[in-house]
């Protein structure tokens, strides 16, 4: 299924979809040789259909086939916009890192003061899923306003 044309809402309830069949990858690279994606390749997955080899070992090229796609790109920045922590700085851009931000909160242990803290659970991932999916509608769903 191939969502470039989709809306954002709709790319990231697709997004929640894969995540529950395929699971949630937290490690090294983008995928897992069992299947498991990391959220912004889910994204990806999502708006193209596809998981490029280079998700299981070349970060850079799994950067650049992220970055390129506009849709993912505004999935990726819409779940950024609603998560509890801010995106860091790109050193060398000084923008806003939100592929950075998106990847490494879901393997960061949520702070509750507690010996044990834990990342976020897949229930907690896809909720924020949801809710940037809700957003993104609530965003396009007002109507045009004319200039006067």
């Amino acid at each position: 299924m191939n969502l470039s044309r989709t809306s954002t809402g709709t790319i990231l309830r697709t997004t929640a979809h894969i995540l529950t069949y395929y699971g949630l990858h937290t490690g090294r690279q983008f995928a897992s040789v069992d299947g498991r994606l990391d959220i912004t390749a889910a994204i990806f997955r999502a708006v193209t259909g596809k998981t490029p080899n280079c998700f299981l070992t070349n970060e850079n090229a799994s950067l650049l086939q992220i970055q390129v796609c506009e849709p993912a790109m505004d999935a990726i920045r819409m779940l950024s916009a609603v998560l509890p922590t801010l995106p860091p700085t790109d050193l060398n851009t000084g923008t806003d890192d939100h592929i950075e931000h998106v990847c490494h909160w879901a393997m960061t242990p949520v702070w509750t003061g507690n010996a044990d803290d834990q990342p976020p659970t897949m229930p907690e991932v896809i909720g924020a899923i949801l809710r940037a999916a809700q957003a993104a509608d609530a965003l396009t769903a007002a109507p045009h306003q004319n200039a006067a």
